[in-house]
Formats: structure tokens, C-alpha cells, sequence
């Protein structure tokens, strides 16, 4: 009899022979450390983008949509540098360094053209926490204003605490007496500096999938749970009243009873500015998105407001008659630059971690999705590094943590910017008011600066709106933004972070362990499997089960992937086998009696025989096209059902495996030594294992009853 030859298969896996660890590290490192001109010139260019694309400016087309950005963007920058100062727990100049240097430096470094950098509500809540803590553990008065001559104290240097005794309290800083404004600054720009730190090590490591854990809509609960702590911080400058800041967890809840209790000593003149205020802003910005096609430019409406409160304050005299609280001076001109204090930077290093994620993840998602609304790339590692950049020099400038802002970045595009020429321009307006005017804003009232703070709040407090929208999109969506918003409002900011992380990770953790499962049947006379629950018409195989698994198998879902396939299949094995030897036991009794009675032996064996052929399926297939990845534990759990299963009398077969499930399996030996069950244990596709189940099923009856 001849034999038919071997068909080729279908499919054939590709030999890949992985290179020697050793040589791939030695030609890394060779491509590392070799140098050449054209390799120092991209470098350059890596590092500072502006080198690259500012040689090709189109003047003519360009120069007039970043002007017209720059400017604008600087006229909104000046008051909101030096309201942001109010949460940072600062002198209102250092927003204006801050805003100074970080349009600069991302001016040089940074590869986005819309995104506007500098001062951010967030990150100047976040610093001002720090700030008035240690300001406060430092034994200051968090009632007392800041006085316009401690300045000088700027130039002090870094650690010990000794506190001295004495009318005005100071600390003792690089062997020099600091008040309570230089340690405010030096605080700032301590966790500053780390931020920044951190920032540049996650750039030279490539940590940028950190961002990754922070789903969108962690951050949008985030960002509003921390919009509710601003305006709760902000209120009591509204009514004038004079709280410290709450240290500690609940800032928002022990605020607002704070505030009732003190209700009584509301300034009525702050009162009645404030409702003045905010009902000019918000007509302001009513009037902008209502008009907003036919208004080219964004109405400057916090500038009249600041302009027209600033010469009100002054000549009404309302600090000296009605005890009003002003910015006080604000003097023109730079501070010489000062080394971070290195001192105070163990007190500050863990609040640096939230600081650095926050402003890197805000920065690199807004900067990618304003690169996609006008066609052009960014580098993330490089935003990483530029906003890192943003934070480590201006430090040693008395700044603060930066980071890319929406509002200011949404004013640019629809203002015509084309390239980051336009923050030069807004760094040029700062400059104009830190050289010239910063005096003239001596008079303006702090519940005016606030009210710039909350009106700025509303885009993201009417978030709220989209709630029932998220629900109806994603509960798990909707459920971890209601969880970070209200930790970062009612626990802390930072603690919010965390828990919405935390929690966001544990939902995607809580899906990959309980998936969907599902029975498959047949469409038809078709190959085509599918999900009996969720399609019509669909018949399952005679006698043959096929399960899917939608996730992977690891560690932690093992029991849910057992019991679903117990429950789906209807046969969980090791009760399967306790029934068996029940029933097998009772029969050998029963045999053993009627044994007595009329001597025949074999009847035992008979019943024993018909208890075997129980089952209504002969075989499992599992439907592995849902399965990314497998991991050790994995598959010892397919090692072990294939062994439990075979016991009863059912056969396990696997279809529609990717090639990393597959490498797992063949490392672990699951096809046997060299793989020798490979081709009855494994099939491309759902219905080759039917078939080939029913085939083998079929063969098997006939050899027993030619047996029989």
C-alpha cells in the first residue's frame, strides 16, 4: 500500500535567532559614546529644537499670528502671574519671574508650537500647600501678610531652623536671619528644583509611559476635585477675612466651617468688590464663547478688571479707610539668581514626586493633542525634558513649578499662532511689567486677584455636566472620575492623586479578572464561531464545548478562568471524579451482593463501565484568540485541566493562539518533550479542532466497538 506524502502546513513558524546579549550591548554602548559632527549637531538639535525649525521662519506668513498670540497671551499672563501667587503662598512678583522664564526656556526647548508654559492654577496649589506647611512648621504666623521689606532676605541661604527671639520672627538660613517671605521662596523653589530633577531623570531613562497610568479620566477628576480646593482656599478672600490656610487632610470641608464661623467679620468692602468683579469676568466670558466666531481676539477682560479695580483701590484709599487687603509692592527690575537651599530639599522630596508627574503629564497630553488638531509631531521625551528644564532653571531665579495650561493654550490657537515665537513675545509683555509697571499694581485688592482665580475655575467645575454623559458612556469611566475628584476634594490633593491611580489601576486589575466568558457555537454550515449569547441561530458542536477566555491568563485570574469553565461546561473534574468513585463503590457493593446470590463476578465491571460514559461532551476547545498572554502560572492551570479533564474521559484542545501564548506554552513543555503533542493539542482555528475532536472521537468509537 502506498503512502500519501506529507502536505506542507498551513502555517509555519519563522526560525528567529536572537543576538547575544553581550554583542548588543557592546554595540549600544559603542553607538554611544562615539562622536562626530553630524552626531553633535543632531544632538544639538535634540535638545534644542529651536535651532532647527527657527532658520526656516516664515516671516511674512508667521510673524503676524504669533505676534498677535504673544501679545494677547501676555496681557492675560500678567494678572493670572500674579494672582496664582495667592495659592502659591508667595509675593506676587515671583509670578511674574516664573511666567519670565518659562516661556524662555520652552521658547529653546520644547517641541510643541501652540502649547503655552508658565504659571498653572494646579501646580501653584500643589507648591502653596508645601509652602504654607513648612512655613507654618517653621514657627511663622500664617495670619500675617507678607512685609514688602523682608525682599532683601532673598538673597539668604539654606537650612538650620533656629528660631530666634524677637518682634518679627525669622529662621536662620546659610548663616543669616530669613523672614517669613524668603523662606516662602526658598521652600518653592526647593521643590521646585526636585520637581525638575525628576522630571530630566525620567527623560534620560525614557520614563515617559509613566504618564500612561494616568488615564483621562483620572486627570479630569483630578483637575476638578483640585478646581474645588482652589475655590475653597480662594473664598476667604472674597469676604476678607483673614483664616490660615488648613494644614492637613480635609481642607476643603475645614475651610468652609472656618469661613462660616468667621462669616461675621466679612469685609464689606472686599464683599461688594468681589461681586463686582466676578459679575463683570463672567459676563466677560459669557460674551467671548457666545461671540466667539465673530470676536477674532479674546476680550481682555481680566486686565480691565485688574486696570479698573487697581485705580479704584488707589483712589478710594480702601486699605488705609476700609482695611481692604492689597498686593502691597511689587518692585521693578530682577533679584540676583541664588542656588536652590539644598538644605531644605529632604523636607520637600516626596511633595516634588506629584509636582513632577502632574506637570509633565498635563504638559505632554496637551502638547500631543494640539499637535494632532494642526498636523505636525511631538517628542514626548523631549517635553519631558523641556518642561524639566522649565522647572530646574528658574529655581535658581526664585520661581516656581510650571507646567503647560489649557486656557492659555486653546487662546493661542484660536489667535493664530503658528510657532513658539509667540511665547517669546508674551515673555516680552512680562518683561515690560516686571521693568516698568509692577509698581502700579501696589493698590490692587487680593479678593481681585481671587476672583480672576475662581472665574478661571469654570471650565473645569462644569465638567460636572458631562457626568451623566460618562455614565452613559463608561461606568468605569464615570466611576474612577468621581472617585479622584472627591479624594483630591475632601482628602488632599496629593492623596487624591494617588487614590485615583490607585484606583483607576485596580478597576483595569478588577476587569482582567473577571472577564467575559462565553459558550461558542456555529453559524450555519459556516467555520465561523461565535457567542451564543450574543448571537441568534448559532448551534453548538455535537458533543464538543468551545469556551473563550476575553483576557489574559496570569496569576491573579487563574481561580475566575477555572471556575467560568466549570460553570460554562457544566463538569467541574475533581467532583466529576468523587461521584465516580461514589458510584463506583456502590456498584462493586452492589456486585458483591448479587455475587453472593448467583456468582457472577463480572457484573460489577458492567455497571462501572456504564458509569464512565456519563459525560455529554468528549471535548473542551478553548478559544484562545482573546488571550494577549499567558505567564507560568497560567499555563501549569492548562497543564493541570488537560490532566483533570483526561481523568474523566475529555479531551482539551487549544485554537486560535497568538505566538507569545504559543513561545509560553513550548518553554513550559506543555506539547511534551520537543513538542511532540503540538499537532493534536493545537489549531489555528475554532473549527479545525472540532473537526479534528469529532474525527478522533469518531476513530476512538470505531476501535472500541471493533474491540467489543
Amino acid at each position: 500500500q502506498e503512502t500519501t506524502p506529507a502536505l506542507p502546513p498551513l502555517l509555519e513558524r519563522r526560525v528567529r535567532q536572537r543576538q547575544p546579549t553581550v554583542s548588543v550591548l557592546k554595540s549600544k554602548l559603542k553607538q554611544g559614546v562615539t562622536c562626530s559632527v553630524p552626531r553633535v549637531r543632531s544632538t544639538l538639535t535634540g535638545f534644542f529644537p529651536v535651532v532647527k525649525w527657527l532658520p526656516k521662519y516664515k516671516l511674512r506668513e508667521y510673524v503676524w499670528g504669533d505676534v498677535m498670540s504673544g501679545v494677547i497671551v501676555g496681557i492675560i499672563l500678567v494678572p493670572q502671574a500674579i494672582a496664582y501667587c495667592l495659592l502659591a503662598g508667595v509675593e506676587p512678583i515671583y509670578g511674574l519671574y516664573t511666567s519670565f522664564y518659562a516661556n524662555i526656556i520652552y521658547f529653546l526647548m520644547g517641541t510643541s508650537r501652540h502649547v503655552s508654559v508658565g504659571i498653572f492654577s494646579l501646580m501653584s496649589l500643589m507648591v502653596g500647600q508645601v509652602v504654607d506647611r513648612e512655613v507654618f512648621l517653621a514657627g511663622f504666623d500664617l495670619n500675617d501678610d507678607f512685609k514688602a521689606s523682608a525682599l532683601p532676605d532673598v538673597f539668604n541661604g539654606s537650612i538650620d531652623t533656629n528660631l530666634t527671639a524677637g518682634k518679627l520672627h525669622t529662621v536662620e538660613l546659610m548663616g543669616q536671619q530669613c523672614g517669613k517671605e524668603c523662606y516662602a521662596i526658598s521652600i518653592a523653589a526647593a521643590v521646585t528644583f526636585l520637581a525638575g530633577i525628576y522630571q530630566v531623570m525620567m527623560a534620560v531613562f525614557r520614563l515617559g509611559f509613566v504618564s500612561v497610568y494616568l488615564s483621562a479620566p483620572m486627570l479630569d477628576g483630578f483637575a476638578t476635585g483640585a478646581s474645588f480646593t482652589i475655590l475653597t482656599v480662594q473664598a476667604k478672600y472674597l469676604l476678607g477675612l483673614k483664616i490660615p490656610r488648613h494644614q492637613g487632610y480635609g481642607t476643603v470641608v475645614v475651610t468652609w466651617i472656618n469661613i462660616f464661623a468667621n462669616i461675621h467679620k466679612t469685609n464689606l468692602c472686599d464683599l461688594i468688590t468681589s461681586a463686582i468683579c466676578i459679575s463683570i469676568l463672567v459676563a466677560g466670558k459669557e460674551i467671548q464663547e457666545r461671540y466667539k466666531d465673530r470676536l477674532k481676539i479674546p476680550l481682555p477682560t481680566e486686565l480691565v478688571v485688574v486696570a479698573g479695580a487697581t485705580l479704584a483701590s488707589h483712589f478710594g484709599e480702601l486699605n488705609s479707610l476700609y482695611g481692604s487687603s492689597v498686593s502691597g509692592h511689587i518692585p521693578t527690575g530682577f533679584i540676583p539668581p541664588q542656588v536652590p537651599r539644598f538644605g531644605l530639599m529632604s523636607r520637600v522630596a516626596l511633595d516634588a514626586i506629584p509636582l513632577a508627574v502632574i506637570s509633565f503629564a498635563f504638559t505632554v497630553s496637551l502638547s500631543e493633542m494640539f499637535a494632532k488638531k494642526n498636523g505636525y509631531t511631538v517628542r514626548p521625551n523631549q517635553e519631558m525634558l523641556a518642561i524639566g528644564c522649565c522647572n530646574i532653571i528658574p529655581s535658581f531665579f526664585h520661581c516656581f513649578t510650571t507646567s503647560a495650561a489649557l486656557a492659555k493654550t486653546m487662546v493661542k490657537d484660536s489667535t493664530g499662532c503658528q510657532t513658539q515665537v509667540s511665547s517669546l513675545i508674551s515673555a516680552m509683555v512680562v518683561l515690560l511689567v516686571l521693568l516698568f509697571f509692577a509698581p502700579f499694581f501696589y493698590a490692587l485688592q487680593k479678593c481681585v486677584l481671587a476672583c480672576i482665580i475662581i472665574v478661571s475655575l469654570r471650565g473645569a467645575l462644569r465638567k460636572f455636566k458631562d457626568v451623566p454623559a460618562k455614565w452613559r458612556a463608561s461606568r468605569n469611566d464615570a466611576i474612577v472620575w468621581l472617585v479622584a475628584m472627591s479624594a483630591t476634594a475632601l482628602i488632599s490633593v496629593e492623596l487624591g492623586l494617588l487614590v485615583g491611580i490607585v484606583f483607576s489601576m485596580m478597576c483595569i486589575i478588577y476587569k482582567t479578572q473577571n472577564p467575559k466568558v462565553s459558550l461558542l457555537g456555529r453559524a450555519k454550515d459556516s467555520d465561523l464561531y461565535e457567542d451564543m449569547d450574543e448571537y441568534k441561530n448559532l448551534m453548538p458542536p455535537p458533543r464538543v464545548q468551545v469556551f473563550r477566555f476575553q483576557a489574559p491568563l496570569y496569576f491573579a485570574n487563574k481561580d475566575t478562568f477555572l471556575k467560568s469553565l466549570y460553570k460554562a461546561v457544566g463538569v467541574e473534574p475533581f467532583l466529576e471524579m468523587t461521584k465516580r468513585r461514589k458510584a463506583e463503590k456502590k456498584a462493586k457493593e452492589m456486585s458483591l451482593k448479587q455475587a453472593k446470590a448467583n456468582g457472577d463476578k463480572n457484573n460489577g465491571e458492567v455497571v462501572i463501565g456504564l458509569v464512565k460514559r456519563e459525560l455529554e461532551f468528549h471535548t473542551i476547545v478553548l478559544d484562545c484568540a482573546a488571550i494577549p498572554f499567558i505567564d507560568s502560572t497560567g499555563m501549569a492551570t492548562l497543564k493541570g485541566l488537560v490532566k483533570e479533564y483526561k481523568e474523566i474521559g475529555a479531551c482539551i484542545l487549544l485554537a486560535s493562539c497568538n505566538t507569545s501564548v504559543i513561545d509560553t506554552l513550548q518553554k513550559g513543555q506543555f506539547f511534551g518533550k520537543d513538542d511532540k503533542d503540538m499537532s493534536s493539542l493545537l489549531f489555528h482555528t475554532v473549527h479545525t479542532a472540532v473537526l479534528y475532536a469529532n474525527s478522533t472521537f469518531a476513530a476512538l468509537e470505531r476501535s472500541e466497538d471493533s474491540v467489543v
